[in-house]
């Protein structure tokens, strides 16, 4: 699951974990001869909507020696930190976490305290790129990936059909293009004709943007840092302010906050990004609203947002047990229930291929094929953006730059010089 987020920075940094960790368990290496032999009790901690809730249920049927208690956080963020604290502190973690991609690089620092899962059982599951971010230096690999983020366009159908536009999402990615200047040229024709929002959030609206750009806040080559210097980063910063802020396409929303949750049952805004997940989000926040529908579409060519990982932290005394319910979860027979339930769209090869999820439509979503639409955007993205041991903090600083500019508390040359001096404070 993604960057579900956008909060203040996490109260225990990067630099505080690497001043703290100590002994914190070690690695149990005998374990699948253990598995199924003793009653044990599993906690799996995740956020917002990984779709888990019947599979655990019905793991726990498959293997009756297995109690599951699931934690799940409200936000990317309060997982993250939950997670650091317990990190940190060597012990509180629960059997499985699940980690957020944006801040898997940071965890990679500290990967010896996590399980190493990898076996022949999962060997070629997963998309190279979601492999490779979970391995490290000495081939180790900490986390099974979940889901992806290909993105596609989530609209208001009724909407466009009030403002007099075309309504049927073939016709409406013709309108919405396939650039990022088409897309706020549409917004602002759908202006001149109602006083709906074009779009929900500028710090989302930024994040789909920055994600199609390869090298952004860190260099690969030697972990320095070019957030404030690299021209693409202001350049994405200044192009959503004059569209958001200027032009007057954002509704000024904070995605996650109260008032974006309200908002879809208010007609808040016509179109948002759309990654796989997100569908079980609008579902849930608009439900009773008619007319969402997704076109099959995005600014740019392609992008990804967001994506997850299930991980055991070698904290966990029941190892063996988390990491064969961790590879039965994000098996692609699960991983698909997992869209059907809730949008979140697989990372593994033969889900990919699988009838079984290119014939998913879904109802809320005008019937739309999400399964065939999602596969045709996950080809699409031809960008992996590096993500170094700093991105999620700079990233952090960023939409705190953002919604400074929103909410108005600062014009935009005083909220990037801030940002300047919050990424410089990161070291």
């Amino acid at each position: 699951m993604p960057n579900r987020r956008i909060a203040p920075l996490a109260a225990v940094t990067a630099a505080g974990l690497l001043a703290t960790l100590s002994a914190c368990g070690t690695e149990d290496s005998s374990a699948e001869a253990q598995t199924g032999t003793k009653k044990v009790t599993l906690t799996v901690a995740t956020f917002n909507q990984f779709g888990y809730e019947d599979l655990l249920t019905e793991y726990q049927k498959l293997n009756p020696n297995v109690t599951i208690k699931h934690k799940k956080a409200a936000t990317t963020n309060e997982a993250r930190d939950n997670l650091n604290t317990r990190l940190a502190a060597g012990s509180g973690l629960s059997d499985i976490e699940a980690v957020e991609v944006d801040w898997l690089p940071e965890l990679m620092q500290y990967s010896s305290k996590f399980k190493d899962l990898k076996s022949d059982d999962v060997q070629g599951r997963w998309l190279d790129w979601k492999t490779a971010a979970a391995t490290d230096a000495k081939g180790r690999l900490i986390g099974y990936g979940t889901d992806s983020g290909p993105e596609a366009i989530c609209y208001r159908s009724d909407l466009f059909a009030k403002a007099g536009l075309p309504s049927d999402r073939e016709a409406v990615a013709q309108l919405l293009g396939d650039s990022w200047d088409s897309y706020f040229a549409a917004g602002r024709q759908f202006k001149a004709k109602t006083d709906v929002p074009w779009f929900d959030s500028m710090g989302a609206t930024y994040q789909g943007m920055i994600n199609q750009v390869e090298s952004t806040y860190e260099k690969k080559d030697d972990g320095s840092i070019i957030a404030t210097t690299n021209p693409e980063v202001r350049k994405t910063f200044d192009a959503v302010v004059k569209a958001g802020k200027e032009e007057g396409l954002s509704a000024g929303l904070q995605q996650w906050s109260d008032d974006w949750v309200a908002s879809f049952q208010k007609d808040g805004f016509a179109t948002m990004l759309c990654p796989g997940w997100m569908l079980g989000v609008i579902e849930g926040n608009a439900k009773g609203v008619k007319g969402w529908d997704v076109a099959n579409t995005f600014p740019g060519g392609g992008g990804n947002w967001g994506g997850s990982y299930l991980t055991v932290p070698t904290q966990s005394k029941n190892q063996a047990e988390a990491q064969k319910l961790a590879a039965w979860l994000t098996a692609p027979e699960q991983q698909i229930k997992a869209f059907v339930k809730v949008g979140a769209f697989p990372s593994q090869t033969k889900a990919l291929e699988s009838a079984d999820l290119t014939n998913v439509k879904n109802a809320f979503f005008n019937n739309a094929p999400t399964g065939q639409l999602f596969a045709e955007r996950a080809k699409a993205v031809t960008v992996t953006p590096y993500k170094g041991a700093k991105y999620f903090p700079i990233n952090d600083a960023m939409q705190q730059a953002l919604t400074r500019v929103e909410d108005g508390s600062m014009t935009p040359a005083q909220s990037w010089d801030r940002f300047v001096a919050d990424v410089k404070a990161l070291g």
